[in-house]
């Protein structure tokens, strides 16, 4: 009577370990799209007569937002942290939190609402990463307090 009782608990314990370690490579490749850079996927990103260059990632949501460029847009300020334009069209999204948005982040909220983040911050809410400014150093002056003129290009390679 023992005997099958323990061979039942190795078969659940051995059940329990498989699945655990499934779920954890599946944990792991659930983002791995929003994390490498585009090949050819510069952009300049010019905010009066400042210009910063930004690496696209490799995920669809980049990949339609770049076939958008040339585009040139009114940002709006938000929470002086952000800048957002709500696109024409949508996007396609991979959403998740990233726990922290850092200063020159680009990213998708929702399917349509573009937004070009000038602080670092913890937040809640889910985005699909696009891209990130390479150097941010004078980027939040340029972006200043209110609503602001960019445009988003193509860098020819």
């Amino acid at each position: 009577m023992k005997r099958p009782l323990l061979l039942i608990l190795v078969f659940i314990s051995i059940l329990i370990s498989s699945a655990s370690s499934c779920s954890k490579e599946d944990d792991n490749n659930t983002n791995t799209e929003n994390t490498t850079p585009m090949a050819n996927g510069k952009i300049k990103i010019t905010v009066n007569s400042q210009t910063f260059t930004a690496t696209l990632l490799d995920n669809n949501s980049a990949k339609a937002f770049k076939e958008m460029l040339p585009m040139t847009i009114n940002m709006v300020e938000l929470n002086n942290n952000e800048k957002y334009f709500d696109l024409p069209n949508s996007l396609p999204t991979n959403s998740s939190n990233p726990q922290t948005i850092n200063n020159g982040d680009l990213m998708l909220y929702g399917s349509k609402t573009l937004v070009l983040f000038y602080k670092t911050f913890s937040t809640s809410y889910s985005y699909t990463r696009l891209g990130k400014i390479d150097d941010t150093t004078g980027l939040a002056t340029a972006l200043g307090s209110g609503n602001v003129t960019v445009t988003f290009n193509t860098i020819d390679d």
